[in-house]
């Protein structure tokens, strides 16, 4: 019995993927290159199970290279496991290390924003601020 076929359009809804997104995510080989159907590309359900993988994975922030290499991990099988989690470990203390830095801008921001709603001084405190006044 043979897999049903897709369109890209078809994949595109059934992934939530922008069409543009998956002729991108082919030409730099995370999808295989589609097969042909005359002039439609042609994708089965590996296909769309692997863009969702690529999907979910950019969408917890992984890089390109990250999901490339998380990939190749999931193709490896169970012992893959140990070098899944050290990836995602060191994407984690990214993650959590780009949280602590928009927490400070929050902070500033916000200590901006208060000192503009006050209106005492007699330059804008944002622009002063901006200029390292």
């Amino acid at each position: 019995m043979s897999l049903p076929f897709l369109t890209i359009g078809q994949l595109a809804q059934r992934t939530g993927a922008n069409i543009e997104t998956i002729r991108y995510y082919e030409r730099i080989g995370l999808l295989p290159v589609a097969l042909r159907k005359g002039r439609y590309r042609s994708y089965d359900v590996t296909d769309a199970a692997r863009l969702g993988f690529v999907r979910r994975s950019r969408e917890l922030g992984f890089s390109i290279k990250e999901v490339r290499a998380l990939l190749e991990l999931a193709a490896g099988g169970h012992e893959s496991c140990a070098e899944a989690r050290d990836l995602a470990a060191v994407h984690l203390h990214d993650v959590r290390s780009r949280i602590a830095d928009l927490r400070r801008m929050e902070r500033t921001l916000a200590a901006t924003v208060r000192a503009c709603d006050a209106g005492a001084d007699a330059r804008c405190p944002l622009i002063d601020a901006l200029e390292g006044n």
